[in-house]
């Protein structure tokens, strides 16, 4: 099956990875070549800080290079920030195709902390026929790059993460083997690290480099997760995609988007796009089109040879009023679509500044209320509960002081204390006296912070 599969890969794909911190991200933009599993890297580009630019300017730029190759009619496949996707898996052994569906979405709600109507999610089934790979973003962040993309002129296939990209681009190029795999892409900002197991059959996490440590802690930590043995070899994006062309990671994730590109029908079908808004690459696509033209040409010319004069010049007159009035109705429905976003992130950003204050409430209640030498190295906050972990003399008494507290009740061990050198280590779940509201999730991971 790896082999006829190798031999169906052809074609020609667009690539583009949206990369780079917040406010200065750039595109890496890369035309692959794919000919019986073979890869070819035909050409590259950057567009820094792209946001900040023309998009006629970039887009121009773009479409020259697409022409250049003669790709112009070739739909791109866009990868959003990984930091922007959640990324999860669900086991579903035994649900049968038609309904996938409804069981993803029976589990939807508890895999990401956003509003209901401003998530949008995809998933596919993975090899293995038990496993779903399932991705979440924004909707507002999604249309916010498909705007841009639009007034560039950019043609879009699809918006998809790196984790489904690199499953399909590995059994793609015939490089599934072995089973088990671990490979880091480091940025400036951040480690991006992708691997396979037994245990797990897609793992993709990012890590801060400011927060988390180097590459080596980044792939230790993925290797525990993996349960993967310590001679586990650690490869680039690039190598484990087949991609002999590239030199460095930062255009290889690039070039995976474009063999997504490149063989739709062979690359999961995850899919954050909208239908109504994607685009195909094929030629054969533009056939149809033609066909309703040229009906139309000659629609239009047997109407011209008819003998009432009357009925062809009410027509040009319809015509001519439609033709005034379409410029003003579709200015007004692209403010309506502008106008609906703006209000949907100022009400975003109220409701985050307002939850603000009621978590530094709890950071400084407990800092009050924890007696010392008690110390966190783990604080998580939710809408309603309130997670800390870390070590003190004696860890039974905290469930009461943190009771007494008029912000928590229902306290609890999450699990059992256990006993360590100089106390008790101990993980604590709380009730928070909160209103209700959309969950939003929050996470401060520092190491030794004591609570008073």
């Amino acid at each position: 099956m790896s082999v006829l599969r190798r031999w169906r890969a052809f074609g020609s794909g667009v690539g583009i990875e949206i990369a780079g911190a917040p406010g200065v991200e750039s595109l890496r933009i890369a035309l692959v070549k794919v000919s019986s599993g073979s890869v070819r890297v035909l050409d590259q580009m950057v567009v820094a800080d792209f946001e900040h630019h023309a998009a006629g300017v970039w887009g121009t730029e773009y479409s020259g290079l697409l022409r250049k190759h003669g790709m112009g009619h070739v739909a791109a496949t866009v990868l959003l920030p990984r930091r922007d996707v959640i990324v999860r898996q669900l086991a579903l052994p035994g649900v049968e195709e038609k309904d996938l569906a409804a069981a993803v979405g029976f589990q939807l709600d508890g895999l990401h902390p956003y509003r209901e109507e401003d998530a949008t999610a995809s998933w596919a089934r993975l090899s293995d026929g038990t496993t779903v790979l399932v991705a979440i973003t924004k909707r507002s962040l999604l249309d916010h790059y498909r705007t841009l993309f639009a007034e560039a002129g950019i043609r879009i296939s699809g918006f998809t993460c790196s984790a489904a990209a690199l499953y399909s681009a590995r059994r793609l190029t015939g490089t599934a083997e072995p089973a088990e795999i671990l490979a880091v892409s480091a940025g400036d900002s951040q480690i991006e690290v992708y691997g396979e197991s037994a245990s797990r059959p897609v793992f993709s996490a990012v890590f801060s480099t400011v927060f988390d440590g180097d590459a080596e802690r980044a792939v230790a930590q993925a290797a525990g997760e993996l349960r993967l043995s310590e001679q586990t070899p650690v490869h680039r994006i690039g190598e484990i995609a087949n991609l002999a062309d590239t030199t460095d990671d930062a255009p290889a994730l690039a070039s995976v988007a474009a063999l997504n590109s490149a063989c739709p029908s062979l690359s999961l079908p995850l899919n954050l796009l909208p239908e109504e808004f994607r685009q195909t690459s094929s030629r054969a696509a533009g056939v149809p089109a033609a066909i309703l033209a040229a009906a139309g040409v000659l629609l239009l010319g047997a109407l011209y040879y008819l003998p009432s004069y009357q009925k062809e010049k009410s027509l040009e007159s319809l015509n001519a009023e439609i033709s005034k009035v379409t410029p003003a109705a579709n200015r007004a429905v692209e403010l309506d679509k502008q106008i609906s976003t703006t209000r949907q992130n100022t009400l975003l950003l109220d409701e985050i500044r307002g939850r603000s204050k009621a978590d530094m409430d709890v950071l400084g209640e407990l800092t009050k209320i924890l007696p010392p030498p008690t110390w966190l190295n783990l604080l998580e906050l939710s809408r309603t509960q309130v997670s800390f972990s870390g070590e003190a003399a004696q860890a039974a008494p905290l469930l009461g002081t943190v009771d007494a507290s008029p912000l928590f009740e229902g306290s609890e061990f999450s699990s059992a204390p256990v006993r360590v050198k100089d106390g008790e280590a101990f993980r604590i779940r709380t009730n928070r006296q909160l209103s209700a509201g959309p969950a939003v999730l929050s996470k401060l991971d520092t190491k030794g912070i004591p609570a008073q």
